[in-house]
Order: C-alpha cells, then sequence, then structure tokens
C-alpha cells in the first residue's frame, strides 16, 4: 500500500509543493514544527534512510542544505533543524524548519500555523526565495 507522501508525490492528496526533481520533491509538512517547515521525500518509497542508495541520500541531503539555506534566510532564524525520525510515515523523509533555539524541535509545542492562507504564503515565500537563488527550473508555480 503507498505512504501518504506517494499519494501526495502522485497527486492523489493535494501537497504544497516547493521543490520537484526527478528524484526527490519537497513540499510544506502539514502539522509544522515551525512555520517554513518542509519535508524532503523521495520519489521511491523507502522505509529507512539508512536502506536508500549512497547516491540517493547524497542528492536528498543536497537539496536539503539548498532547501535549508533559504529557509534560514527567508524565515529569519538562527539556524535550520533537520531531524529524519520516520515513525509517523514509513517513507523516508527529511523535517527541515527554522529554529531560533532548542525548543523549537519539542514536537509536542509546535509553532507553525496551519491555516490555509498562512499555509499557501509560505509556500510562496519559500518558492520565491529558490528561485531567487537560481534553482528555478526546480521549483514549481505558485
Amino acid at each position: 500500500m503507498a505512504s501518504i507522501f506517494t499519494k501526495i508525490i502522485n497527486g492523489e492528496i493535494p501537497g504544497r509543493f516547493v521543490w520537484q526533481d526527478e528524484k526527490v520533491v519537497a513540499f510544506l509538512d502539514a502539522f509544522p514544527q515551525t512555520d517554513g517547515h518542509v519535508l524532503v521525500v523521495p520519489r521511491e518509497e523507502i522505509d529507512r534512510w539508512t536502506d536508500m542508495p549512497a547516491d540517493l541520500a547524497a542528492h536528498m541531503f543536497a537539496v536539503g542544505h539548498t532547501i535549508g539555506k533559504e529557509l534560514r534566510e527567508e524565515f529569519d532564524a538562527e539556524r535550520t533543524g533537520v531531524v529524519i525520525e520516520g515513525f509517523a510515515v514509513p517513507h523516508t523523509h527529511l523535517h527541515l524548519f527554522p529554529a531560533n533555539g532548542s525548543d523549537d524541535f519539542d514536537a509536542d509545542h509546535k509553532k507553525g500555523a496551519t491555516d490555509d492562507a498562512t499555509m499557501t504564503e509560505v509556500a510562496r515565500r519559500i518558492r520565491a526565495a529558490l528561485r531567487a537563488a537560481g534553482h528555478a527550473e526546480f521549483v514549481p508555480e505558485d
């Protein structure tokens, strides 16, 4: 059975994509730690990140690095948090989010907005930042 991420990638469930290439996609987390919380997900459904081929893992982290830099700048954050936990969805994914302290990593105290208008605006800001940084070929239209 396909994971929820595969269903999002295939367009069966809506997602706010900020990056799409032949190997990975990135879209907003529906339950963000902070505004700007993005998931980087390989198109191939692989449960554990340690089971990914090394070249795919390297690509996923390179895309995460690119997006993470723009998240930090766009949301004026001290750092970009990155987490791999993989318990909620059995499909490898990186959590990236703007962070200003260790409390931003506390999953029980999410600070990101989930209303439609804010999520749409957050996705627009991330896409614009990625385009401005020279990555337009991977950024979907608003």
